[in-house]
């Protein structure tokens, strides 16, 4: 009968498959799924290292960004200090204008 002879043909094909397989892992040969496996793991790797690298960098960056952010306070800081120096004698200097400006 077709289905039968189907049948037979389709276990044929199954066992040279099998047969093909054996002997390419049995020759040392990489199957498609363990060459997936090997793909994935190497992506997986490059992953890591990657990750590992951008957290390095921004580590760096953060502790860039820490110290400017110190250093411009500081600055702020000194800045605003000067101007009310300033500003103190500023008034000072229109005080002694207008004590000599009366004297004259």
């Amino acid at each position: 009968s077709t289905s039968a002879r189907l049948d037979r043909i389709e276990h044929t094909f199954a066992m040279r498959g099998l047969t093909c397989f054996v002997a390419a892992v049995a020759a040392g040969g990489v199957t498609p799924v363990q060459k997936v496996v090997q793909l994935l793991n190497g992506m997986l790797e490059k992953g890591k290292k990657e990750k590992h690298e951008e957290q390095v960098q921004f580590a760096a960056y953060k502790q860039f960004c820490d110290d400017t952010s110190v250093e411009k306070a500081r600055a702020i800081k000194e800045a605003n200090e000067q101007v009310e120096s300033l500003e103190a004698l500023i008034g000072k200097c229109e005080a002694t204008i207008e004590k000599r400006t009366k004297e004259i």
